[in-house]
């Protein structure tokens, strides 16, 4: 097991949550392309976004999907802010 496994395993039970059902390369992969594409304190708000619209029925992988794929069209400006408008 990785470190990541420990803690993931860890956490899941401190809050009663089944670890088949966390996908880690999903949830790592989000915040990646937010964190890269859009802002970087972005990638753990976008996380926990995911988890509120999992919670609430979303799918993981095709909420996380469109999440990516709104951070892939996001302008940003060379020095890291948003573009005026």
């Amino acid at each position: 097991m990785t470190v990541m496994d420990d803690w993931v395993t860890a956490a899941c039970a401190e809050l009663g949550l089944d670890r088949a059902e966390v996908p880690v390369p999903t949830v790592l992969d989000l915040a990646k392309d937010v964190a890269h594409q859009v802002l970087r304190p972005g990638a753990p708000v976008t996380a926990y976004l995911l988890g509120v619209a999992v919670g609430r029925g979303a799918d993981p992988a095709a909420a996380a999907a469109r999440l990516s794929a709104l951070a892939g069209t996001w302008p940003v400006e060379l020095d890291g802010t948003a573009p005026a408008e």
